[in-house]
């Protein structure tokens, strides 16, 4: 331990590093291992996900240096694959920083083994170490980089205080959207799918019914509508310097294509060097020693087919990334800048790209859904604690969900009054910029006609039947969906479902109802299942409700 204390107790150096005969530790002598180890740091710092580092070392063919601790090969530098545990260690090693560490991984006697005195160690926090000194090994990274490198790998855990890594889900705010209406809880995204459309996502939290059982997300937000108000704000924050950051991305471009030249032309340097010592142990052999001279010459040929395939990869990377960009490319690079939407879109940016994106320029979202209206106040803290304020729009199921619903009401009714038809309505609504609910954005004759119908607005031109006088327990389809709150076609669709039945009279053309007060609240337990109930696989089989009997199901 006195020893640890001044910084004199030997430990077996990691990757990069290489003890003297002295005792001395220093960077690794091999110029293409240090050149390795700097890249993985510079694409931590690049990319933020251990994942995505292990995914760039495949995919460039690179290896990470290791020097062997025993056999036959020992202290000689061997060349291995990355692995997700190698390259987290390395992250996780103060030395890399010029740290000299005794004590991270301590031993804990509840887990320790009878008989195995070398089990029960665990990984302990920095400030549980027995020594830390600082500047006492050569550093390939800053103290700093190192602390914000621990920092983001504990961001990319998926917790309640972190956002989590980027994953390639379709929900670009996940991780970062905070609740405002009880008390700044994160909030969750859902994927759901209806029918044959494509996969699509809402923002919901789920705090209070998670944790205390309440039933119902206190609010739940379509997720694309949300999505697109947040890019905007974010590209109109970035359009000013957009031409300069489209400078330093092609500076970034050409600095990570001369790093992986240098490694390409020293792993062809290294391959050549190992076909001419393999010559020479060739040629120094005796002829007459057939069992050496067979063996010398296979590994002789070996070496030079690894050289053979090193130069000819060497010069289809040569061919394929330039070293520099052209005059065309920086003209793209800038026109793209120019564009900033176009470039968002693009479709070979990648979901998790721009996730990552959005990340480093914000910290935090929090929104609050206005009431049950289509309204959503947004504030956006940006990366440095700046926070601005807007309001977004979300789809909703119901027209009384609207905020300018009594507008749009006055309006049907002046519009109404003032003998126009039901296009030339539709028509006016369209050009005031009304839109209707859910995911629509332009009324249409048939949605004016419903609601003209509905709500008993009389226009020249539009014939209706007039509702019939039913007994008590009949309904129609409009009295209906008013008596359940619910929208007209949910009434609908049940029907064509088989959760409710009903019946069309001869000469009639409003289809009836019968619903006593028990199946009315059969019907409105049955509104107040979550979303996506009957479409969930369950471990049993939910039992269906019973259709009443009074009437025979009409296909």
């Amino acid at each position: 331990m006195a020893k640890a204390e001044r910084g004199e107790l030997a430990i077996r150096p990691p990757i990069g590093y290489w003890r003297r005969p002295s005792g001395e530790v220093v960077l690794e002598p091999d110029e293409q291992a240090r050149t390795v180890v700097r890249l993985v740091f510079d694409t931590f710092a690049r990319i933020g996900t251990l994942n995505g580092v292990l995914r760039y070392l495949v995919a460039h063919d690179l290896q990470l240096p290791v020097r062997s601790a025993s056999g036959a090969d020992k202290g000689e530098l061997t060349w291995r694959r990355p692995t997700r545990e190698t390259l987290q260690n390395m992250l996780h090693n103060p030395i890399y920083a010029g740290y000299y560490a005794y004590g991270r991984r301590q031993s804990d006697v509840r887990r320790r083994k009878p008989g195995r005195p070398s089990t029960g160690r665990v990984v302990t926090a920095m400030d549980s170490w027995h020594v830390l000194l600082p500047d006492r090994m050569p550093a390939y990274i800053s103290a700093e980089q190192y602390a914000a490198n621990l920092r983001r790998v504990e961001a990319n855990r998926n917790t309640a205080a972190a956002p989590g890594a980027p994953r390639g889900g379709s929900a670009l705010l996940a991780g970062l959207l905070h609740c405002g209406l009880c008390g700044g809880h994160k909030m969750t995204s859902r994927y759901h799918r209806h029918g044959p459309h494509p996969l699509t996502h809402r923002y919901a939290c789920a705090f209070y019914p998670v944790n205390y059982g309440t039933g119902q997300p206190c609010q739940t937000i379509t997720g694309p509508a949300l999505d697109a108000h947040v890019v905007d704000q974010v590209l109109a924050a970035v359009r000013p310097a957009a031409v300069e950051v489209s400078l330093k991305a092609a500076e970034q471009a050409e600095a990570e294509r001369a790093v992986l030249e240098t490694l390409w032309r020293q792993r062809v340097e290294r391959a050549r060097l190992a076909a001419e010592r393999a010559a020479r142990q060739y040629r120094l052999a005796e002829p007459e020693n057939r069992l050496v001279v067979r063996q010398l010459e296979k590994d002789w040929e070996t070496a030079l087919g690894e050289q053979a395939r090193l130069e000819a990869d060497y010069q289809r990377f040569t061919e394929t990334r330039p070293a520099a960009l052209s005059a065309a490319e920086r003209d793209a690079v800038h026109a793209l800048a120019a564009d900033l939407p176009r470039l968002w879109a693009d479709p070979q940016v990648t979901t998790t790209e721009r996730k990552e994106l959005l990340r480093t320029l914000i910290e935090r979202i929090t929104v609050a859904v206005v009431g049950r209206s289509e309204l959503v106040d947004v504030t956006i803290t940006w990366a440095g604690g700046f926070e601005t304020h807007s309001r977004a729009v979300r789809p909703v199921l119901r027209y009384d969900q609207l905020s300018y619903f009594p507008h749009l009401l006055q309006r049907l009714t002046d519009l109404a009054g003032q003998g126009l038809n039901v296009g030339q309505i539709t028509a006016r609504l369209n050009v005031e910029g009304l839109r209707p609910p859910k995911r629509t954005t332009r009324f249409t004759t048939e949605q004016v006609g419903n609601l003209l119908i509905l709500h008993d607005i009389r226009v020249p031109g539009h014939r209706r039947t007039p509702a019939p006088d039913l007994p008590a327990h009949q309904w129609t389809v409009q009295t209906l969906a008013a008596e359940l709150d619910l929208p007209i076609n949910t009434v609908y669709s049940w029907i064509y479902r088989g959760w409710i039945t009903s019946e069309r009279r001869p000469g009639l053309r409003f289809r009836i109802i019968r619903a006593d007060a028990a199946e009315i609240q059969r019907l409105r337990t049955l509104r107040d299942l979550p979303r996506g109930y009957h479409t969930k696989t369950r471990w049993q089989a939910p039992v269906p409700p019973e259709p009443h009997n009074n009437t025979e199901r009409q296909p």
